[in-house]
């Protein structure tokens, strides 16, 4: 957070057309995997009341294998594809066991397995295209054209693309800044929350910084454009997001760590299951009968319902209580997590200033009351964030604002009105103190902008009366999330932020977090997390903006606070906290640990009814239906075990352990 009053200027009409532009986005059902998988399952949910009525099989048959052929054959295809690369895809073996199923008369089986795989890569290709929607329009963000200077001092608009290092441009109120550079003219303030994350505007003045896509306020600037705009921040933004999504190593669920092995394994004892006692005069019909029992009952649908269930119940469960989960891998990445990363503005803050100190001065013989009351009617007109702070405490404690005549806005300065007769001035101390360094005013500024506030002047006929402090408002249960994550992990969360030292020391000093990396551009947070996985550590990042995006791509798993969330974080992140409660993060990571757990257990239950299963058919002679009950039974049971977590009571077990590190 800046400690220099600032002013934004009401947006302008590039900012407008920006806002008004409709966001590209991938319809889900332009998507070859989603049609398929929607097709399969339609004419799956079609068949099965005709197949579990007892209807004739020409009612249902012709139905369920419309759903195998929607639903299989891209699998099918790509696993053929894949054995060309000698490598056995589990999605082949789905489709193979499931014409097994099928080839002796199990076809709601098959069925039933063809729409669950099917159904799950139509979500992972849709997660995938809105992700790379929301990379694509995160370059809107910068303008398309930008004002010229000329050396004749005329300007002409050119695109943005065409700009090189050394031109100059002109940035009027409201415009957003068209390439990186630094000002060699003119003052005024610029909200660039969308790069370092800060929640006011920056005053900027002769020699400062700014950035490609950020937001003019009321000034104008004249900017010495000093990187290519494909190096722009906002451009580097975007590169790092496309990169990180790229080349982060998919962690998969565990069933598919041994899937290759389990695959070759069912395969080849089919085969031989079949091959060999036909070689030795086996006669036919019972040869094909044991193999395809065989398959049946090795076929690994209760491994695959172990897996799921429980994955799929706790994302259930934390949609139900807040928190978005884009998918099963997500679920069981989150209980992997040993560190986690914080952002400050808009994640452990509520990213909106608030007026925290109310300083009247001796000297004035004002109280605090009417100290605010004299600042907010001052403010009344302006449409600054600071403005609206002051004038929302004074609306908080009932007070009458009076009316402001002659109302004037000086970007990086602050507001002068007359109020009831009277001079009023509030703003920056730096500016409005000038020359008054020795005032007792200074001196409170200075305390209040040492402890990570902003502070604001307030004078009355040129006399200071009083200093204002403003901050961003901590979350109310961020201590306590802090605490819990660090239960859950064994280690105190890092917080990496774009905001000043001092504000990220303060709140770092209330929520319990010693590692305090400040300052910090987007690529700057994504080193952090680098850094932190170099050291073997799997980090969790919680964001919310634009300039979250690229570290929230890069980690183990990233999780973006909603209400204040830009599309990009929450497109890039893999989960969501759609109700913005901080306290649901520790209790989604506790969840998702306790799921893993439900997950070994169906794998040991599978285990132990698909080896005994096998162990009967190779041994003795396992009747065909007996086998079917054994292999549904099993499928049955790793189910509802699964399920358990649907239960609110899960949710309360996760908010009641992620403390004391029982999530584990």
């Amino acid at each position: 957070m800046s400690s220099t009053l600032t002013r934004p200027a009401p947006v302008g009409d590039a900012a407008v057309r920006d806002a008004a532009a409709p966001r590209r986005r991938t319809r889900i059902f332009a998507l070859p995997e989603a049609r398929w998988a929607a097709a399969a399952l339609v004419l799956f949910l079609i068949g099965l009341p005709l197949h579990l009525l007892g209807a004739p099989a020409w009612a249902w048959g012709p139905l369920f294998a419309l759903a195998y052929a929607a639903g299989g054959w891209e699998p099918g295809w790509a696993g053929l594809q894949a054995l060309r690369e000698k490598t056995l895809d589990v999605d082949l073996l789905m489709v193979v066991a499931a014409l097994g199923a099928a080839a002796i008369g199990q076809v709601l089986d098959g069925a039933l397995l063809i729409v669950i795989f099917a159904t799950s890569g139509a979500l992972e290709a849709v997660a995938t295209a809105r992700t790379a929607d929301s990379v694509r329009g995160l370059l809107d963000l910068a303008p398309t054209t930008a004002a010229r200077l000329l050396d004749d001092g005329s300007e002409e608009t050119v695109p943005t693309g065409q700009l090189v290092v050394g031109d100059t441009i002109l940035v009027r109120p409201g415009e957003r800044v068209g390439a990186d550079g630094r000002v060699v003219d003119g003052a005024s303030e610029v909200d660039q929350a969308t790069i370092t994350g800060e929640p006011l505007p920056v005053a900027k003045e002769a020699g400062d910084e700014v950035f490609a896509g950020t937001l003019n306020g009321t000034g104008v600037l004249r900017v010495k454009v000093e990187r290519d705009p494909a190096d722009s921040v906002i451009a580097r933004i975007v590169a790092m997001v496309e990169e990180a999504s790229g080349t982060k190593a998919p962690t998969q669920l565990f069933i598919e760590k041994v899937e290759q092995r389990y695959s070759l394994g069912m395969v080849a004892a089919t085969i031989a299951l079949f091959a060999l006692p036909l070689l030795f005069g086996a006669a036919l019909q019972p040869t094909l009968l044991r193999a395809m029992t065989f398959m049946i009952v090795a076929s690994p649908c209760a491994v695959v319902l172990a897996t799921m269930p429980p994955l799929l119940s706790a994302i259930a469960n934390a949609g139900r209580h807040g928190v978005l989960v884009k998918s099963a891998v997500v679920m069981e990445q989150l209980g992997q997590i040993d560190a986690v990363a914080l952002d400050k503005t808009g994640t452990l803050t509520e990213g909106t200033p608030q007026v925290t100190d109310l300083r009247p001065l001796a000297a004035a013989g004002l109280s605090e009351e009417e100290l605010l009351r004299v600042a907010a009617a001052a403010e009344h007109p302006s449409e600054h964030p600071l403005a609206r702070a002051i004038v929302d405490a004074a609306r908080a404690r009932d007070l009458e604002i009076a009316p402001a005549e002659d109302f004037n806005s000086a970007p990086g300065t602050g507001v002068t009105a007359t109020v009831e007769g009277k001079a009023v001035a509030v703003g920056s101390p730096a500016r409005l103190l000038a020359g008054r360094t020795d005032h007792p005013a200074a001196a409170v500024a200075a305390q209040l902008e040492q402890e990570g506030r902003t502070a604001v002047l307030v004078e009355v006929e040129d006399s200071p009366v009083g200093v204002l402090g403003i901050a961003d408002r901590l979350r109310e249960e961020a201590a306590a999330t802090v605490t819990a994550l660090t239960g859950l992990t064994g280690g105190t969360p890092v917080l990496v932020t774009g905001d000043n030292p001092r504000a990220a020391a303060r709140l770092a000093q209330e929520v319990g977090i010693t590692d305090v990396r400040a300052g910090l551009l987007p690529q700057d947070k994504v080193n952090a997390v680098r850094e932190l996985e170099k050291a073997g550590r799997k980090v969790l990042v919680v964001g919310d903006g634009v300039n979250d995006a690229p570290a929230l791509a890069a980690a183990h798993t990233g999780i973006a606070m909603g209400r204040a969330g830009s599309d990009l974080a929450l497109e890039t992140a893999d989960a969501v906290v759609v109700r913005d409660e901080l306290a649901s993060i520790p209790a989604v990571v506790a969840l998702s640990r306790r799921a893993r757990r439900l997950v070994v257990q169906n794998l040991a239950i599978a285990a132990f009814f698909i080896t005994g299963l096998v162990v009967w058919d190779l041994v003795g002679t396992l009747p065909l239906p007996l086998g079917v009950a054994g292999h549904e039974g099993s499928t049955v049971i790793v189910g509802l075990n699964g399920l358990r977590l649907l239960a609110d009571s899960a949710w309360r077990r996760a908010r009641n352990a992620n403390g004391n590190g029982n999530g584990r």
